[in-house]
């Protein structure tokens, strides 16, 4: 058995499932997140059925960290990357597992495992070097796409490093070849959703009668439409606030937004000016009324932006599969969520930039309880047949060396 960090920078549902997997086969484990993010997370709680090698622990730094100002969040990255090392230092792990981790933190967590001998295997979920060269090359022509290359260069020097590297779509396996790295230690394992957090849930629960009807402009009568998750730089709101219009232009229904954050705050400004009511935005919702929260809507909407199609991929998608109901999708069609949509028959996928073929897919859906019906059943099918959390162990064991 070994002693294990698991570093999921995020705090995602499934990251903190894995480790309780591998904790309860009897590794000691301790996972790893940064509590100075403003996002939603799993369960970072002990409960009373883990494993006695389990254990969970935040790392907080001065401040939260901010998503807009950039030099404050690098300078605070760069502490989060310090504190990270320490506790690597204090728990003497035989091997490290990180997702999620931004370039400076990953980077020195690579140097601190290659002076101290400890296996490194990184968990690419997104690739952080690309994404700052374009999305700050677009704010910042000059100056952003010289930080995105020193970052770009942080993600290299750190794959090199590692022991083995898990990406989530084979679609970044050339981006780590064109670097050097021999294909052999790249292995493809798609993200899944702790499908025991996420039971099938109905349409009026708990969560639904506290928080809906209390809302003074509810709709009692149509469709809910849900959003759950951040609402970052590589989404784009105003496709929501155009599903919001539609819905209150054909009195078809809501929209319910779950999140915070600088696009929360301009959808909540854009409805007001334009006297929307049927957007709702509630903020954040603790992990253990998830599944109440994801079973409320009669379709779950995921977005992400053009740009974004290449780095990264929707993990929320995968939780509403879980939930059971119809996916309506925006994303570019070369995105791995975007095909696993369509080979499951799982909901409707356009792309980010096409607001009419959006809004006329909410229609579509609107339209057939038929077909909402048979999209959600597949996308829990879809679940069913691949979270299969004790062959991902398997998988993860395999590639820590562990067996």
């Amino acid at each position: 058995m070994a002693r294990i960090i698991i570093h999921d920078y995020a705090g995602h549902p499934f990251q903190v499932q894995l480790s309780r997997e591998l904790a309860g086969r009897g590794h000691e484990i301790r996972h790893l997140y940064c509590e100075s993010t403003h996002t939603p997370r799993g369960a970072m709680t002990r409960r009373d059925d883990d494993p006695a090698g389990f254990e969970i622990c935040g790392i907080s730094l001065s401040q939260t960290i901010p998503k807009t100002n950039f030099v404050r969040r690098f300078r605070l990255e760069s502490e989060y990357a310090r504190l990270l090392a320490a506790e690597c230092e204090r728990f003497q792990p035989e091997v490290v597992l990180s997702a999620n981790t931004p370039s400076i933190a990953q980077y020195q967590l690579a140097n601190w495992c290659n002076r101290n001998h400890v296996r490194l295997v990184s968990w690419v979920q997104d690739v952080y070097g690309l994404a700052a060269y374009r999305l700050l090359g677009r704010k910042l022509p000059l100056v952003g796409h010289l930080v995105g290359k020193y970052f770009i260069a942080l993600d290299k020097s750190a794959a090199r490093r590692s022991d083995a590297i898990v990406v989530i779509t084979a679609d970044f396996r050339d981006l780590f070849v064109k670097c050097g790295i021999n294909s052999q230690r790249i292995h493809v394992i798609h993200n899944w959703a702790p499908l025991a957090d996420i039971p099938l849930r109905p349409r009026e629960n708990e969560w639904s009668n506290k928080n809906l009807e209390a809302i003074e402009t509810h709709q009692a009568d149509g469709l809910r439409f849900l959003y759950s998750g951040t609402l970052a730089m590589k989404h784009n709101p105003a496709l929501l606030l155009e599903l919001a219009r539609l819905l209150q232009r054909e009195a078809a229904g809501e929209l319910i937004v779950c999140s915070e954050g600088a696009g929360v705050a301009w959808l909540a400004k854009q409805a007001a000016v334009e006297k929307i009511t049927t957007i709702h935005c509630l903020g954040f919702q603790p992990f253990d009324v998830f599944a109440d929260v994801l079973g409320s809507a009669d379709v779950l909407v995921a977005i992400l932006e053009p740009d974004a199609g290449v780095y990264s991929v929707p993990s929320k998608v995968l939780s509403y599969f879980a939930a059971g109901r119809p996916v309506l999708l925006a994303v570019p069609s070369e995105n791995l969520a975007a095909k696993i949509v369509v080979e499951s028959g799982a909901g409707l996928v356009v792309e980010p930039t096409d607001a009419a073929a959006f809004c006329q897919a909410a229609r579509e859906l609107l339209a057939s309880p038929e077909q909402r019906e048979k999209q959600g059943a597949a996308g829990r099918h879809y679940a069913e047949s691949h979270f299969d959390i004790g062959h991902i162990g398997d998988q993860f064991e395999a590639i820590l060396a562990l067996r």
